[in-house]
Order: C-alpha cells, then structure tokens, then sequence
C-alpha cells in the first residue's frame, strides 16, 4: 500500500512557474512507475507525464512537452513536476499517481492516487 501527497500547487501568473512534488509512505517507492495527470473543471483526467521506476525515462503529453519536467527522487520517496511558461489552460487540479510496471497515459492503469492539488494560471 502506499500513500500519495501532493504539494506545490498554488496561483501563478501565465508565463510563471510552479513546482509540484508528490510525498509517497510505504515500501518498495522505487518499484512504482510514477504519474502526472490533470483535471480541470468540466473535462476529463488527463495524462501530463510519467517516469520510469529508476527515473532513466520520461513520457510527456504533447501539450506540455518542452514546458514541463518530471523527475523523482528515490531516496526521499518523492516525484517532481516542474511547470514553466505555464498557461491559463493548464489551470486543473494535478494529481500523482503510481503504478507497479510499465509506462503508460491511461489514468486506469494507475493503481495509487493522491488527493490532487489546484493549479490556477491567470491571465
């Protein structure tokens, strides 16, 4: 079982910047491929980015390509997202989640899910 916090999320000018981090509790952190996704209001979860168990690879959604960055640091049990030149619509609710396995986009594929943490970027 492991437990998922996130942190970071705030309000951000377009064109600022947000870390978010995501704490997790339990064992065996470094075997969990780790998730980025996004909801915002009226519109269905959507994958951000992901990362491999040892952090060698990283998946990012088209839309935030080049912009945003997922790293992980096994040692403290957490997963980063670094978010710059944001935009209005990357305003969502961010959430982390784990998986045991393989990369993948599809949210039901993810096992563990934090509460999520509001983005807002104004304009």
């Amino acid at each position: 079982q492991v437990q998922l916090v996130e942190s970071g999320g705030g309000l951000v000018q377009a064109g600022g910047s947000l870390r978010l981090s995501c704490a997790a509790s339990g064992r065996a952190f470094g075997a969990y491929t780790m998730g980025w996704f996004r909801q915002a209001p009226g519109k269905e979860r959507e994958f951000v980015a992901a990362i491999r168990r040892s952090g060698d690879s990283t998946y990012y959604a088209d839309t935030v390509q080049g912009r945003f960055t997922i790293s992980r640091d096994n040692a403290k049990n957490t997963v980063f997202l670094q978010m710059n030149s944001l935009k209005p619509e990357d305003t969502a609710v961010y959430y982390c989640a784990g998986k045991y396995g393989y990369y993948s986009d599809y949210d039901k594929q993810y096992t563990y899910w934090g509460q999520g943490t509001q983005v807002t970027v104004s304009s």
